[in-house]
C-alpha cells in the first residue's frame, strides 16, 4: 500500500480492458447460470372437440337389421354425417343398381360376405345424390358382385361397420365460374357460426366454402351453451 501500490485480493487476477482494472472476482459471468434450467410450459389443453374435426366411430349392428335404416338413424339421432369406410360380416337378400346392366336393379338371394363397404350417410338437410352406399360380395361359390344399394341390407349375424363421423358438411358445384369465385370469397369471411348455427372451432379460423348444411340438434346445442 505504501508508495501508491494497488490493493490486491489474495486468490483472484486482474484483467486490463480500455486501461482499466478489472477484477475477476467482480466480472459478471457470460451465459445461463449453472444449474438452471428451462421453465416447464403448461400442457395445451382443448375444452370441446372442433366441429370440423373428424371422428372414428366403430358401429356393431345385430342381426337381422337393416344396415343402411341403422346408419340413417345413427346419423339423425347424434347429428352427425357418416364416411363408411369398411365394413365386416354377411348380409342376405341384397338389392343392387348395377352400372354394368344399364342399371336395373338385380336382386341377390342368399348369404353373401362384405368385401367393400363404402358410402355416406349424412342427417337431413342434406344435398341430393350424396347419401349412398356402394357394396361389393362373395357369394358361397367365390363370384364376386357389387352395386349400389338400393334396399334393405340385412344383416345376417353381427356385421361391425368402421366409419368417420363428422359434425360439419359444405357443398360446391364445380367448376367454379367467375360468379361463383367473387360468390365464394365472400361467404368464406362469413363467420361459422352463420352457416351452421354452431360455435366457431378453437382449432380453425372457420372459413367455410359456397354451401353450408345445418342440422338442428347443432344449432339447438349452440343456444344451449
Amino acid at each position: 500500500m505504501a508508495g501508491g501500490g494497488d490493493l490486491t485480493f489474495p486468490g483472484t487476477k486482474s484483467t486490463f480492458e480500455n486501461g482499466q482494472r478489472i477484477d475477476a472476482a467482480t466480472r459478471r459471468s457470460r451465459g445461463r447460470p449453472s444449474g438452471s434450467k428451462n421453465k416447464p410450459k403448461p400442457p395445451i389443453i382443448i375444452t370441446r372437440d372442433s366441429a370440423n374435426a373428424l371422428k372414428a366411430q366403430a358401429m356393431e349392428v345385430t342381426s337381422g337389421c337393416d344396415l343402411c335404416e341403422s346408419l340413417i338413424n345413427f346419423a339423425r339421432k347424434k347429428q352427425r354425417g357418416i364416411s363408411v369406410l369398411s365394413a365386416t360380416g354377411c348380409v342376405t337378400n341384397v338389392a343392387l343398381r348395377q352400372p354394368s346392366s344399364s342399371g336395373s336393379i338385380v336382386t341377390l338371394h342368399g348369404r353373401f360376405e362384405i368385401l367393400s363397404l363404402l358410402g355416406s350417410i349424412l342427417p337431413p338437410p342434406a344435398p341430393p345424390g350424396v347419401t349412398g352406399l356402394t357394396i361389393y360380395l362373395a357369394g358361397a361359390q367365390g363370384q364376386v358382385v357389387g352395386g349400389n344399394v338400393v334396399g334393405a341390407l340385412i344383416a345376417s349375424g353381427p356385421v361391425v361397420i368402421m366409419a368417420a363421423t363428422f359434425m360439419n358438411a359444405t357443398f360446391d358445384r364445380l367448376p367454379f365460374d367467375e360468379d361463383e369465385e367473387v360468390n365464394v370469397a365472400v361467404v368464406n369471411q362469413r363467420d361459422v357460426s352463420e352457416v351452421y348455427g354452431i360455435p366457431q372451432s378453437p382449432i380453425t379460423n372457420g372459413n367455410l366454402p359456397s354451401e353450408g348444411y345445418s342440422w338442428p340438434l347443432s344449432r339447438a346445442l349452440a343456444k344451449s351453451t
